[in-house]
């Protein structure tokens, strides 16, 4: 299949999907509001193998230390998989499926699968990363640029996380785990029954992201767009908290974000 943007629908609500453009979700217009920030590097993209930084692009698998580029510098940032093109492998009215076959700089072999499944009032995006060959240490989640403001409305941003990675000079967690402290955040949060954070635009709209996986990246520090990142580990995490794939053991996560009036 062709690697052209596809469009979802169902109810109200449309979704553009960009395979050809790291295999991100470009727009999510719900009753015609463009909900995602706008622009090539925004809307939302899958981050894979790893999310958030790595600390000066290294990690560490058993002896063996791998650099991967510093697009962030001095850290490498979000994974290799939104820089790539993704291959559309179906696609119905209100569902498609990407994959994304992982290769250099990433040092090993493996395939990811993203479905994008659109219903009138949610939409649910799926990952798994999956190999036949070596196991290796890995990072799945998402990384949406949601509108600052729909109409003049201002969001506010609803949580209650158990506690909040204290953030190092390098934005980099620490390791200590502190209070949740009051914005603006480019922070990592825990959540142990599962991400679960509300965006409300008064008198317009309100959205629940939620996840079963228990982090979460906040970012408020733009002023066009807010940021809420569910995610398999902490930012660095291959190095503090990996999480394997393994020829038996596939690496899954899923978010919906389920949306109604304000």
């Amino acid at each position: 299949m062709s690697n052209d943007d596809i469009t979802l629908t169902a109810g109200d609500a449309e979704v553009t999907v960009q395979p050809a453009n790291g295999g991100r979700v470009g727009g999510l217009r719900v009753g015609g509001t463009e909900l995602l920030r706008q622009g090539e590097r925004y809307g939302c993209f899958p981050m894979v193998p790893w999310c958030g930084r790595i600390r000066d692009g290294r990690f560490r698998d058993g002896a063996t230390v791998h650099q991967m580029p510093l697009n962030a510098p001095p850290n490498a940032i979000h994974g290799t998989a939104r820089d790539g093109a993704w291959r559309t492998a179906r696609v119905t009215q209100d569902e498609a499926v990407l994959t994304y076959d992982l290769t250099e700089p990433w040092p090993y072999p493996g395939r990811v699968t993203q479905v994008i499944a659109l219903a009138p009032d949610a939409l649910t995006l799926t990952m798994s990363v999956e190999t036949y060959e070596s196991s290796f240490p890995a990072q799945i989640g998402w990384h949406p640029w949601f509108n600052r403001s729909l109409d003049g409305a201002d969001v506010r941003i609803g949580c209650t996380p158990a506690w909040q990675e204290e953030r190092g000079p390098d934005h980099l967690p620490t390791g200590n785990r502190v209070e949740p402290r009051p914005g603006p955040w480019d922070d990592c949060f825990g959540m142990p029954g599962g991400v679960d954070v509300t965006l409300t635009w008064p008198g317009r709209l309100e959205l629940k992201v939620t996840s079963r996986e228990e982090w979460v990246v906040l970012y408020d520090e733009q002023e066009a767009a807010v940021c809420v990142e569910p995610q398999t580990g902490p930012p660095n995490g291959l190095n503090t908290l990996p999480r394997l794939v393994t020829p038996l053991q596939p690496l899954e996560a899923a978010t919906t974000w389920t949306w109604r009036p304000a």
